[in-house]
């Protein structure tokens, strides 16, 4: 056994306890993984259009409505969080979540779809594999559907 100097450098702690490497960026200009907005559903109509034209897959945390669109060529996806469900910061914080899902099980070769999933309060305290598993189960289900 050997004792000396350890040549790797410590780690840089900062601001609420959080232990980062050398090469840690904190000033947010990285890379940053997009939820861009021609993937989302904007419209009120669109909206409208998947509400009252379109089917649904119930789950725990949420209720995922779509409808295929022939003249569509990608995945639309959009979100409702009604007031109902928590002040601004909750709400807000039910989309981020969301969308981080829905950016990572979105299926890549999934075209001509409108989905628009609605949160249930439950979604505040679920964790987030949980989310993921649910909303990667409403694309299997989706994409089923969409075939039949």
């Amino acid at each position: 056994m050997r004792f000396g100097v350890c040549t790797q450098s410590a780690p840089k702690v900062v601001a609420g306890g959080i232990v980062l490497n050398e090469n840690a960026n904190l000033s947010g200009s990285s890379q940053r993984a997009k939820f861009p907005p021609s993937l989302r559903l904007l419209r009120h109509s669109d909206f409208e259009r998947v509400y009252k034209q379109g089917r649904r897959h119930f789950a725990a945390h949420m209720t995922v409505f779509y409808l295929p669109r022939a003249e569509a060529t990608t995945l639309r996806v959009g979100f409702t969080v009604g007031r109902v469900l928590g002040g601004a910061v909750e709400r807000n914080r039910m989309k981020r979540r969301l969308r981080e899902a829905v950016r990572l099980q979105r299926p890549q070769n999934f075209a001509g779809m409108h989905v628009v999933i609605n949160p249930k309060k439950s979604l505040l305290k679920a964790e987030f594999t949980d989310i993921q598993q649910e909303i990667a189960k409403a694309f299997a289900v989706i994409q089923k559907g969409s075939k039949s």
